[in-house]
């Protein structure tokens, strides 16, 4: 039997396997392997994850230009704050560094730089009001120390220290250093704020020159009251509270007298 004519089964199959059958122009609806360009050499997920590493080490890289960019700014802006302070310094312009008192400086206090020229005399009372209150709570410590070797208590010494070290520094906070600044920088709320706790201060000192009997007989105040008391047993007591009750009165009257300047300049500089 002849079978010549007989169809190659797999004829049609190896002409479409065949990639150079036809000069390789045979029809890709024919075609069964796909093009070579179709097929993704690497998958999508595989891209993704190559394209997250590179995007992670941009930003780094971005954020290291920024932080070093930020440093050098502000190393700038330091060297440049530095150079202002320097020249300001030869200047003679004065800063706020602490300068008083000169053994020991704890406060910055200039008023013949800072305070105006019509305003510095009485800046300068005000500064020897502040220093009379410092003057009267160191003497009362001392007075109610000997009132307490002569016997009369330790609960009197423990109030004269509470007075000293509270007393002293709030007397700054609270009036001396806002007057200061209203002196300085011509504040109306600088000058309300000194007004108000400077009354306060004078009500004080009246109350610690009469020294009523009212907290362990008034004798933790070197005032009147407590001096006459003391004068009947313990006569070197009695002289102690009598100079105390003179510092307590004459810092009162200076206090007035600077209240009363201090409003005067306030109205006519208003």
């Amino acid at each position: 039997m002849n079978r010549h004519n007989d169809p190659n089964p797999f004829e049609e199959e190896q002409e479409e396997v065949n990639p150079f059958s036809n000069g390789g122009t045979a029809p890709a609806s024919k075609s069964r392997i796909p093009a070579l360009s179709s097929i993704p050499l690497f998958g999508q997920k595989h891209d993704a994850t190559m394209d997250v590493p590179l995007d992670a080490m941009r930003d780094s890289n971005d954020k290291a230009k920024e932080l070093a960019a930020w440093e050098a700014d502000l190393k700038r802006k330091e060297k440049d704050i530095k150079r202002r302070e320097d020249s300001l310094s030869k200047a003679g312009v004065p800063s706020d560094d602490k300068n008083w008192p000169p053994c020991f400086p704890m406060i910055h206090h200039d008023i013949a730089n800072e305070i105006p020229a019509p305003a510095r005399r009485l800046q300068y009372l005000a500064f020897a009001s502040w220093l009379g209150i410092l003057l009267c709570l160191v003497f009362n410590v001392i007075a109610v120390t000997v009132a307490w070797i002569r016997g009369e208590g330790v609960k009197l010494f423990f109030l004269a220290i509470i007075y000293a070290l509270t007393g002293c520094p709030l007397s700054y906070l609270l009036w001396y250093r806002p007057l200061y600044r209203g002196m300085k920088t011509d504040s109306a709320f600088s000058f309300g704020w000194f007004f108000l706790f400077y009354m306060m201060h004078i009500g004080f000192c009246i109350f610690a020159s009469i020294a009523p009997p009212i907290i362990f007989n008034g004798k933790s105040f070197t005032g009147i009251l407590a001096a006459v008391d003391l004068f009947s047993n313990h006569v070197l007591l009695g002289v102690f509270y009598m100079i105390g009750f003179v510092f307590f009165c004459l810092e009162t009257l200076l206090s007035l007298w600077v209240l009363q300047k201090v409003y005067m300049y306030f109205r006519g500089h208003k």
